[in-house]
């Protein structure tokens, strides 16, 4: 009789054992992440569709400077359009020259005293290259447009400097996060691939109808929102230092031709210094560079002293990328040269994160995907806050304007091994992206703060407005 009475007992003890997981903790982040994180993310988002525009809004806006309306069949010698440029740009110093398509201007860089190196402008004009008529000049940031580098710069700071810079790379430490948490959360409660990517149709008016939009959007988006985020986070300020550092370890980055110019180059070729700067060079350095395999648009850049050689590289971005590079002496002879087939694979993969977040790896597909990236990610966005004021409290007693956040000492739940592994893992990240970490530090001495607050006695009317929100 005693042994029959042991297994049942067992068995409720069982039952009423508090279960061990990682559930109750990722939902509380989430929870407040989406809610403090996420309008920094809809900024990122709303100012990343306008970047998506940008290269359509260039060849509308400043059709003229860069396109031909008749090509013809023959370029004229750079050097002649290079005069022509000269002739209405006469201050500055000539820094590069940049040859594109055929029905494509040719792009003449500039110094200009009224722009400080440090900005990284400079004036370019553009010219025919089959009548060398000068078509007009604009100040641009690295190749960009005025009204491309507006919007980049945009996206990037919202035109606040180093401080609007945090924003960004805030949104990207925590982008990643955000959604794997979302997907997590969304299989836990779906058990089922099918349910993970359809939204319930049948389902009520209501939190529940939100959130299966919510969850079965955010899944379709996973891919390419955590490609953004890392793509992201290569060029921000504190993450972008450490992952540049890590590049420089592993010896990832991408390698440059050497450009000075050696005692046997120059005795063998007449003297590379001779000549080095003088635009007279330059039809015989881009000849040389096309007998080397260098086709497609490429950027010519001038020597920096008189004992470095001229630079020849392809900057066609578009897939299949062309980002080969050759150093030339003055008399057209390669001198060193460094094929993207031969960079290292990190260099390779961070150059095409970097296209495709900028929208020129694939072209205008690429850029209607971003496009759609950012739409979706403001709709689940939009979704999220509809949820949290779904789930407020609508009983006279406890009215509330927002639903309730999930229970706290959700770390209580977390299986010992989760302890162990997770706060070096945690730490870890946080070294890495500043961003993630610092936020996260506040997170956690803000609810410690509410909790004390609060009381147990707060933690039990939360409990009680959970119930009533469930009963709904």
């Amino acid at each position: 009789m005693a042994v029959t009475e042991t297994v049942p007992a067992k068995a409720a003890e069982r039952r009423t054992a508090p279960t061990r997981s990682f559930g109750p903790l990722l939902l509380r982040l989430h929870f407040y992440a989406g809610i403090l994180v996420a309008p920094f993310l809809l900024v990122a988002a709303t100012t990343g569709l306008l970047f998506t525009m940008a290269p359509t809004l260039d060849k509308v806006i400043y059709s003229a400077e860069l396109t031909v309306d008749d090509p013809g069949t023959a370029t004229l010698p750079l050097v002649q359009q290079i005069a022509a440029a000269r002739a209405a740009h006469p201050d500055g110093d000539l820094t590069g020259v940049r040859v594109t398509e055929a029905d494509r201007t040719t792009q003449v860089d500039f110094t200009s005293p009224e722009l400080s190196a440090e900005s990284e402008l400079v004036h370019t004009v553009y010219v025919n290259p089959y009548t060398a008529e000068v078509t007009g000049q604009l100040t641009t940031w690295w190749t960009s447009t005025p009204l491309t580098t507006w919007l980049d710069q945009f996206h990037r700071d919202l035109h606040l400097g180093t401080t609007g810079e945090l924003y960004s790379e805030l949104a990207a430490s925590w982008l990643w996060i955000i959604a794997l948490g979302g997907v997590v959360l969304w299989w836990r409660r779906t058990r089922s691939a099918r349910r993970m990517l359809a939204p319930e149709l049948k389902a009520k008016k209501g939190v529940r109808r939100t959130r299966s939009w919510h969850g079965a959007l955010g899944v379709w988006l996973l891919l390419g929102l955590l490609i953004i985020s890392a793509t992201g986070l290569t060029w921000s300020g504190y993450a972008g230092a450490n992952f540049g550092a890590a590049l420089d370890a592993m010896d990832g980055n991408r390698p440059y031709v050497a450009t000075e110019a050696t005692a046997s180059s120059g005795g063998h070729h007449g003297g590379a210094a001779s000549g080095a700067g003088d635009p007279a060079a330059i039809d015989t350095v881009l000849t040389g560079a096309r007998d080397a395999g260098l086709d497609g648009p490429v950027q010519i850049s001038l020597p920096a002293d008189a004992a470095s050689t001229w630079t020849v590289t392809q900057n066609d971005n578009l897939w299949p990328v062309r980002l080969d590079s050759v150093a030339l002496d003055a008399s057209g002879a390669v001198t060193d040269r460094v094929d993207f087939a031969g960079w290292p694979f990190l260099a390779k993969l961070t150059s095409w994160g970097v296209n495709a977040h900028m929208g020129v790896l694939f072209g205008v597909f690429n850029q209607l995907i971003l496009a759609a990236l950012a739409i979706g990610l403001i709709t689940v966005i939009v979704w999220g806050y509809r949820m949290w004021w779904q789930r407020r409290p609508t009983r006279a007693d406890r009215r509330a304007p927002a639903g309730t956040p999930p229970a706290r000492s959700a770390w209580q739940q977390l299986p010992a091994w989760g302890i162990v592994v997770g706060v070096p893992v945690v730490f870890g990240l946080a070294w890495a992206l500043p961003l993630f970490g610092i936020p996260l530090v506040a997170f956690i001495v803000i609810d410690a703060i509410v909790g004390a607050v609060r009381g147990g006695g707060g933690e039990q009317a939360d409990a009680l407005v959970r119930s009533d929100e469930a009963s709904r």
